[in-house]
């Protein structure tokens, strides 16, 4: 079990810096530019998850980057990310809440995708 949450810590300091991009960049959609809170989130989503994606490849998992490993994690919470600010436009839920449920569930869901999938040492 220790094995499997190894550099989670990393990952979580990783995350905090990723998570200031993603709300920062979301309010501004949302109040600036009035975009709808499923884009404000993809599109925050995906610039703060670019640099994280690029940091943790190298300080967490201690891989190379790659444009495939890259396409896959986008694609993969990109999608979580959409569909979480999809249901909270439908819901009519605060972007304060939308964005804070999104973060936790970047934060667990991320990290094991990255660990299982995304960053898997060959011959796992």
């Amino acid at each position: 079990m220790t094995r499997l949450w190894k550099g989670f810590s990393s990952y979580t300091v990783i995350g905090i810096a990723n998570t200031l991009i993603h709300w920062q960049l979301f309010f501004v959609f949302r109040a600036a530019l009035e975009l709808s809170q499923a884009v404000s989130n993809v599109l925050a989503f995906c610039v703060a998850a670019s640099f994280s994606f690029y940091v943790n490849a190298i300080y967490t998992f201690a891989m190379p980057p790659s444009l495939p490993r890259y396409a896959l994690f986008m694609a993969c919470m990109g999608g979580v990310s959409l569909g979480v600010g999809w249901l909270a436009d439908r819901w009519q839920v605060p972007g304060i809440l939308t964005v804070a449920v999104f973060s936790l569930i970047s934060l667990v869901c991320g990290f094991l995708l990255s660990r299982w999938v995304v960053f898997r040492e060959r011959g796992q």
